[in-house]
């Protein structure tokens, strides 16, 4: 049995009583409030999945509310989600991140300079949500709205170790294996992520603090994970795919290592993304990731990335992906899971074009593609975070009538 412990601390579920823990974040909750975000699009409504999410969340009665940060393009879309979510009892507020009155408010940072409206998607949808969570939440949870195999125990496992008495944890990372129809997946992370830290740290001659500390996370790109609300405000979130790379990173520079966990989630499922190209899918994902973690790697150690770096990268991240492979290919054989390694390689080629493309675009704007700090939004309109929950009840009011 796996108890192993690294850089940052794991919480495995070696015997965990998960109806104990939701007793006690209920217990617990009642000095430190909490809240879970979910975002959203619209088309994720249509899911099977979605629904059952919502059927679940009405057992969530320990947190302070759910916020649903959606991305819909017409009231209609708006209102229908409202109308799928009113049957959750717990408190919940359903945030229109792209719609009008959200718009309105953003406006206001924008006439100071500080232009929200120019970023788009999931990273905007999550800033505008937490926003929100932390005006009356100490700790906030958050997950996809596309899990398969979601219960109420995932989100009272992420929040248990930041409001535990006895715990002092300021940010917690779930993790869990990534198997379906007796297939891996979790391909970005297994052929792109792993061997390019290996890479990495191969090139640059030397372990740095960073490296070590994203080495040691089981899923660094799981969309799940609970956040003490003061750090939630210093965060500048990356607007692409690179959010949650982007997120450890910024927790690396503000919270202690010792303060930071990562939590077993157990069996779990989602919906799997295309391969694709530059431009889409985990192909246009592993470039914004690898970007994300360029300008870390700037910032924090001084790495200059120049061509030659990046040509010598990729022919390292090669060696070590296809070593990555044969290994991954023993433990689908061990467990009679299905693996194609021709496809397995054929998505390392592609992942490695990533390391020239990503790497010269990060080369000719370094700076990225981050969304200020809500420390930095407070101080350019005071009240702002107000202003955006009252923009929420607006559209309740003005749309939202079942």
């Amino acid at each position: 049995m796996d108890f192993k412990q690294d850089v940052i601390t794991t919480l495995h579920d070696l015997q965990a009583d998960s109806k104990r823990l939701v007793k006690e974040v209920k217990e617990y909750s009642q000095d430190r409030t909490v809240s879970i975000i979910i975002p959203m699009l619209y088309d994720e409504l249509r899911r099977e999945s979605a629904h059952k999410i919502i059927n679940k969340l009405s057992h969530c009665d320990y947190v302070n509310e759910i916020i649903v940060a959606l991305a819909a393009k017409d009231e209609k879309e708006y209102r229908e989600t409202v109308r799928a979510f009113s049957k959750i009892k717990t408190p919940h507020l359903i945030v229109w991140c792209n719609g009008p009155s959200i718009k309105e408010v953003l406006m206001e940072l924008k006439a100071e300079k500080l232009d929200i409206l120019k970023y788009k998607g999931k990273g905007r949808d999550v800033w505008i949500a937490l926003g929100i969570a932390t005006i009356r939440s100490q700790a906030i949870a958050l997950h996809d709205a596309d899990i398969i195999t979601y219960d109420e125990y995932l989100p009272a496992k992420l929040l248990y170790p930041l409001i535990e008495p006895s715990l002092d944890y300021s940010f917690n990372k779930g993790y869990y294996a990534r198997i379906g129809n007796n297939t891996l997946y979790g391909r970005v992370t297994r052929l792109f992520v792993q061997p390019l830290i290996e890479a990495l740290i191969e090139k640059l001659g030397y372990e740095v603090g960073f490296l070590s500390y994203l080495r040691s996370f089981r899923y660094p790109l799981s969309g799940e994970f609970a956040i003490k609300s003061d750090v939630a405000l210093d965060l500048n979130l990356a607007a692409d795919w690179g959010l949650e790379i982007g997120i450890l990173s910024e927790v690396y520079k503000s919270v202690s290592v010792k303060h930071i966990c990562q939590t077993d989630l157990g069996l779990y499922d989602h919906k799997h993304q295309g391969i694709g190209d530059l431009s889409r899918g985990l192909v246009k994902m592993s470039g914004d990731i690898f970007k994300a973690m360029l300008r870390h790697l700037t910032e924090g150690v001084h790495v200059d990335v120049t061509p030659s770096t990046l040509q010598s990268l990729q022919v390292i991240y090669r060696r070590i992906a296809r070593d990555y492979i044969k290994k991954y290919f023993s433990l689908a054989r061990f467990n009679d899971l299905r693996y194609n390694r021709h496809k397995e390689e054929t998505t390392v080629e592609q992942f490695s074009e990533v390391i020239i493309t990503a790497g010269k675009q990060y080369v000719k704007k370094p700076v990225g593609n981050q969304i200020p700090s809500w420390l930095r939004a407070m101080s350019a309109v005071p009240g702002i975070r107000h202003l955006l929950l009252g923009a929420v009840e607006r559209d309740l009011e003005l749309y939202g009538k079942i």
